[in-house]
């Protein structure tokens, strides 16, 4: 056995469960998040619409979410739409800054899970 074919092995079935389960636990805050704002939580289950109502959750229009498809735009962006959406949930910028946009995973299950009320600034 080759060392590609052993690392290609390795990787292809445990690394994929193991993003497969990262995936379900983040559409599960998601869920939650769009369920505070209004929207249907199943969105959070579909690659590519979850992005485009968070966008619409941080009270933009969700054809702005096209702009993450710009190279540094996006970057940008995505702090603008953490900040608006923290904002909206009445987080602070500090917890906007790194929960939302630098650790999305946690800050989305806070937003979730905690007694904060969704409310379009």
């Amino acid at each position: 056995m080759d060392v590609n074919d052993y690392t290609a092995q390795v990787f292809s079935g445990t690394g994929s469960i193991f993003i497969l389960v990262l995936y379900i636990l983040y559409a599960v805050a998601l869920w939650k998040v769009f369920s505070k704002a209004g929207y249907p939580g199943i969105l959070a289950l579909i690659p590519i619409v979850n992005v485009i109502f968070l966008v619409k959750v941080a009270g933009m229009s969700g054809w702005f979410s096209l702009l993450y498809l710009i190279p540094i735009v996006n970057i940008v962006f995505a702090i603008i739409v953490a900040f608006k959406e923290g904002a909206n949930f009445g987080k602070g910028g500090v917890f906007s800054f790194f929960l939302l946009w630098i650790f999305p995973f946690i800050g989305h299950f806070i937003i979730g899970f905690d007694s904060s009320r969704y409310r379009q600034v």
